[in-house]
């Protein structure tokens, strides 16, 4: 008898399909959502700082972020592209989690709420890609987990009451009631290394930015949901 490979193919799945139904609620309320203090601040700093004097918002394609760069030959996301913007100005670059900084991605990412996530074909940028994989799939930390034992094996099972999820980053930067907070992706992934106890990346390092890209093509098609909210 012939023995039979079935392969399982499971569709992304957004990570408020695992929210309880009150805080998907709270998400879906653009007047209740938290996260959209940082959404009209972004609003108003976009000509403060003088990004409307060089770019119309009908150009900018916040979701094309990350994406490879040809001036470091390496990946770039968003918030790195508003900091070169910044340096080319003269001014002090932010954190990944400095308000202002959340402020522009949320307002940039919330003006397209709702398009599916595509990432930007560049053959260039594989190779960070894999990287990314590779990040996803190794083990680490005194625990001895990778982010696809939770987020692959694990998700829609209960952890401490709360379901995992599938750990798509569609709705960054999130506001998470845990932090009272809007936090970006790499805050995220350096709570999730700290949790199975390995020493985090620094925010805006090149594993995380290369990890982000990898986790775009992981949930290619769901839609843009910032600013999400998480427990």
């Amino acid at each position: 008898m012939t023995a039979l490979l079935v392969l399982v193919v499971v569709a992304p799945l957004s990570g408020s399909e695992f929210l309880n139904p009150e805080t998907r609620a709270l998400q879906n309320d653009p007047f209740e959502n938290p996260g959209y203090l940082w959404v009209d601040r972004g609003a108003a700093l976009w000509p403060e700082t003088g990004c409307a004097g060089c770019h119309a918002l009908s150009d900018v394609v916040a979701s094309d972020f990350p994406r490879y760069d040809e001036t470091s030959a390496a990946l770039i996301d968003l918030s790195g592209r508003i900091n070169r913007c910044r340096s080319l100005d003269g001014a002090p670059a932010w954190d990944h989690d400095d308000e202002p900084l959340l402020a522009l991605t949320a307002f940039l990412l919330n003006r397209e709420r709702g398009a599916a996530i595509e990432p930007v074909a560049d053959p260039r940028a594989e190779p960070f890609r894999e990287a990314g994989e590779a990040f996803f799939r190794r083990r680490r930390g005194q625990l001895d987990m990778a982010c696809t034992h939770c987020h692959d094996a694990l998700a829609g099972m209960r952890l401490r009451g709360e379901r995992i999820s599938q750990g798509h980053t569609n709705g960054f930067p999130t506001y998470r009631l845990l932090w009272g907070t809007l936090a970006s992706t790499h805050r995220m992934f350096r709570w999730c290394n700290e949790a199975v106890r390995s020493e985090p990346f620094p925010v805006g390092s090149p594993e995380y930015v290369n990890l982000e890209y990898y986790l775009r093509h992981r949930g290619r098609g769901l839609r843009i949901e910032t600013p999400a909210v998480r427990r």
